[in-house]
């Protein structure tokens, strides 16, 4: 048991927190440099909980490696080839005779028990493991059955009226390495894009120092200092940019395959690559406080976290050995009082062969690890499995309406010019006044004239009209006014008849006005904005429609402002002027009857919405993704991809229930069989046919799982 030094921090790699040593250096498995970890324990001993849960769950493949099994898979097999050749059941059903020397009948014996010593004893000490957790399972099966056929062919071998079972010994223990290796592979290749990114993290970082780039550590950095980041270079830390564009590549991150825009105020994140420009970056998150380390950590999570049919899985195999030894006691009893003790010892023994779960062991940890990988690449981050197996049981779809079904900023929607104006008129002359202005409005107005490239004119003697607008004189001589109704109402000015008659029915739909004003008196024109609905969402409201699911939005805005937006989505229900605090009631709402929710927002003052639903799904670009409350994360920022969430759960799910209903089915089927029930009417399953099977039924379940990567979800 190894103690810390309690003088010396300790260094942990922010991607791999496993990843632990008393002074700094780099990450064995991703390179990154270590950080000093935030708070260090006094000594490496297990707490109190965790020796309470020590019996609860044991993992099976602690202390493995994909090297591990897959050099004793190539090895077995190499080993089981001349096993088969010189077992006399395969020269039977093959008809041919292989060179015969002295010695040579004890090929499978001697080859067996290598493969039963380098490759069996990987599942035996597992076995022990399980035993000691007091949960035996999928390996203490496997070493029972492996270990069972081992000593009784040994001993027929030496003696021992009988068969033996060396070729079948050899085939299953290589089979059973093989789809270990396979699983364990699987699963890894979830975690290996992200490993490939963390790589991509640079070591040195250059930081500004009186506006010179300077190479430092990235482990040296602070919060608010200045990076520089040259073209072609990738991002070091998450930051905010405030000096340069240019386009980012973020698709290993985002899934968005097209290069973002960056500028002022964007926000970048640790591990993205910057393409065609310099760009001066302010520190915001540092190490495992990065976007990138969030995203292993829910990795993690995802890892760690088990649906409910691998959990069935895991029970099935709990019930399965005590069923197998409780089958293979009774065959042999049965039979030993019936027949011989001969042939009841080879039943029982064909018995705990065909009871080996490997199949059952397959059937949901690969379907598991090639969803998790799907997710993944198309922006889906799964915290916990149960959400996206839920996710197909979904009666409502609630979403947020700022950020998540709109842009959360002030578009223009309308622009309503006076007689002798044109829009581009109003647009330029409101856009001019207005670009100096703070105000959301403003701002929206400047954004909106910047997309259309229209020319905005210098302002002077500008000034803020507080609470209603802001003033200027443009051209060297016109005096203008962008004000709100209010203004017009307090100065008591007229409007023009055709913007009047638009100005009603904005009102109605909840939308912002602006009135460009002309020397204090002349109404020459308005603009009217709103919270602008994003394309994605028509998209993902009607699909969910056209797959039977209901949907609602909530917001704390207006009645007209909610009513606009849910007719413009064609929305089944809409909750209007809730506070954050009453969300979660809101939710309960839809729940009645037994109605099962999913709430989509921004992860923030969604929290207890987000937390009282059946799944949350928090909406946001992979910065701050609300991990303590959401089970999923859609990290592309797109409602559409809540779809896609309800698809691979179903795609999933139905994978799940496939794979398991063969694996449980082929031993409730072959159980009987191998132990004797139909010997009468002269059906008796054979060792060797039994372990068939039983490869077979693996196979089978490892290429079912495969067909779920063929799965497209747009």
């Amino acid at each position: 048991m190894k103690t810390m030094n309690h003088n010396q921090p300790i260094y942990t790699c922010p991607m791999h927190p496993e990843v632990i040593q008393d002074g700094p250096g780099s990450c064995p498995k991703c390179g990154m440099s270590l950080v000093p970890q935030a708070k260090k324990p006094d000594v490496e001993r297990p707490s109190a909980e965790a020796k309470k849960d020590e019996h609860a769950e044991h993992d099976k493949h602690a202390g493995h490696s994909v090297a591990m099994f897959r050099d004793r898979f190539w090895l077995s097999l190499v080993l089981t080839i001349p096993v088969l050749a010189y077992s006399e059941t395969i020269q039977q059903w093959l008809n041919f005779s292989p060179p015969v020397f002295s010695g040579s009948r004890y090929i499978p014996f001697v080859l067996s028990t290598v493969i039963f010593l380098y490759g069996g004893l990987v599942f035996i000490k597992s076995a022990f493991g399980e035993l000691k957790a007091r949960r035996p399972g999928m390996m203490t099966l496997i070493s029972l059955a492996i270990s069972t056929a081992f000593i009784y062919s040994v001993a027929v071998q030496f003696g021992l009226s009988g068969e033996a079972f060396f070729w079948e010994l050899a085939t299953l223990i290589t089979i059973m390495l093989l789809g270990h290796w396979l699983e364990m592979a699987s699963i890894k290749k979830a975690q290996s894009a992200l490993d490939a990114i963390a790589k991509l993290l640079p070591d040195k970082a250059e930081k500004l120092v009186n506006g010179q780039p300077q190479a430092i550590l990235v482990s040296e950095l602070k919060v608010g200092d200045l990076v520089l980041v040259r073209p072609g270079a990738a991002m070091p830390v998450d930051g905010v940019v405030t000096e340069g564009t240019s386009s980012v590549n973020e698709a290993a991150i985002t899934g968005e395959s097209k290069p973002v825009s960056k500028s002022v105020n964007s926000e970048v994140i640790a591990g993205t690559i910057n393409q065609d420009g310099s760009l001066t970056l302010k520190v915001t998150k540092l190490g495992e406080d990065t976007a990138l380390a969030g995203i292993m950590r829910l990795v993690a999570e995802a890892a760690a976290s088990k649906s409910n049919v691998q959990v069935l899985a895991d029970k099935a195999a709990y019930v399965l050995t005590i069923v197998a030894i409780a089958v293979g006691l009774a065959t042999f009893l049965i039979w030993l009082l019936t027949k011989d003790s001969g042939f009841a010892l080879e039943r029982s023994v064909t018995v705990l062969i065909i009871a080996c779960p490997h199949a059952l062991g397959l059937a949901i940890p690969l379907v598991v690890s090639i969803s998790t990988s799907l997710s993944a690449s198309n922006g889906l981050l799964v915290r916990k499995r149960l959400a996206l197996e839920s996710a197909r049981q979904l009666d409502w779809v609630l979403f947020d309406k700022t950020g998540t079904l709109t842009r959360g900023e002030h578009g223009v929607t309308d622009i309503w010019p006076a007689k002798g104006y044109t829009e581009e008129d109003i647009l330029h002359l409101t856009a001019s006044l207005e670009q100096n202005s703070e105000h959301i409005v403003g701002k929206g107005i400047v954004k909106e004239a910047r997309d259309k490239h229209v020319h905005l004119d210098k302002v002077e003697e500008f000034a803020a009209l507080p609470g209603l607008g802001v003033k200027g004189k443009l051209h060297g001589k016109d005096n203008f006014v962008a004000a709100s109704y209010r203004y017009i109402s307090e100065h008591k000015l007229a409007l023009p008849a055709e913007i009047q008659q638009h100005s009603k029915k904005a009102a109605q739909e909840g939308k912002t006005e602006v009135y460009l004003i002309k020397d204090g008196k002349q109404v020459i024109g308005a603009i009217a904005l709103a919270d602008i609905i994003r394309d994605e969402s028509k998209a993902a409201i009607a699909a969910l429609r056209k797959m039977g699911y209901k949907t609602a939005m909530i917001t704390g805005d207006s009645q007209d402002v909610a009513d606009y937006v849910a007719k413009q989505l064609n929305l089944d229900q809409y909750f209007a002027e809730v506070k954050p605090q009453d969300k979660s009631a809101k939710v309960k709402q839809l729940q009645a009857g037994g109605q099962k929710v999913a709430m989509v927002g921004d992860g923030i003052n969604d929290a207890p919405a987000l937390t009282q639903a059946d799944i949350g799904l928090a909406i946001g670009g992979g910065t701050d993704v609300a991990i303590k409350s959401a089970d999923i994360i859609l990290v592309k920022n797109d409602p559409r991809d809540v779809v896609k969430v309800i698809k691979l759960s179903k795609a999933t799910y139905g994978k799940m229930k496939q794979n398991l209903a063969w694996a449980t089915g082929y031993n409730v089927v072959a159980i009987p069989l191998a132990a004797g029930v139909l010997y009468k009417a002269g059906i008796l399953l054979a060792p060797a046919l039994a372990a068939v099977f039983m490869s077979l039924s693996t196979i089978i379940v490892a290429l079912n799982a495969q067909l779920l990567r063929r799965l497209q979800l747009n």
